[in-house]
């Protein structure tokens, strides 16, 4: 969701820089500040039973974040970190709330974010239960797909790490099976860039 930034100004919010790599909150605590990026990338990961990182989602430039725990009042279900250096402004969550009582119409659009972030959420759920790697990837080749976050070219912008990141995948078995993809034609590798159509 994005709040213009007078907005989130005249509420209190303050701007805070973090660098990349930079934890900005854990999985487990307490969620107590409405976060918005001004400029920078941050992404939202859980540690699996064995350790591996799984990412949870990737927010950019305008984007919020975090925001279904401070609803509930219930601690976040994963930790956040600075993908790059960021700037991101925080507001409280009490001066988040009179916010949204003097704004309705972000109430609306707060509403339809959490309704799209449920369905992504579902697909990704349906990635993770197909039993082989050929179908995780080919389903979250269609979710990053009905995103909108492939150009017309059908670009995947993600590295074979970030790809093993979100299917739960192990990155060897994210190269073979893109090999095998492509041996299908239903990717195209060129020059180690990944494009599904």
């Amino acid at each position: 969701m994005h709040i213009d930034v007078d907005i989130l100004l005249a509420y209190g919010a303050t701007p805070k820089e973090w660098h990349k790599g930079e934890l900005i909150f854990s999985q487990g605590n307490e969620a107590r500040y409405f976060h918005q990026i001004d400029h920078g990338m941050v992404k939202m990961t859980s540690l699996t039973n064995d350790a591996k990182e799984f990412i949870q989602g990737v927010f950019n430039n305008g984007n919020s974040f975090g925001e279904p725990a401070l609803m509930l009042s219930k601690p976040y279900p994963a930790s956040a970190y600075a993908v790059s250096d960021s700037i991101i402004y925080r507001l409280s969550k009490e001066k988040f709330l009179l916010l949204l009582e003097d704004y309705p119409s972000l109430f609306k659009k707060l509403f339809h974010i959490f309704c799209e972030r449920l369905y992504c959420k579902t697909l990704t759920a349906n990635i993770l239960v197909n039993n082989s790697p050929e179908e995780k990837l080919i389903g979250f080749f269609d979710k990053i797909k009905s995103e909108c976050k492939l150009n017309e070219s059908g670009f995947i912008p993600y590295t074979r790490q970030q790809l093993a990141d979100y299917t739960g995948l192990r990155v060897e078995t994210v190269i073979r099976t893109l090999s095998k993809l492509a041996d299908k034609k239903i990717v195209v590798i060129q020059d180690h860039k990944v494009f599904y159509k």
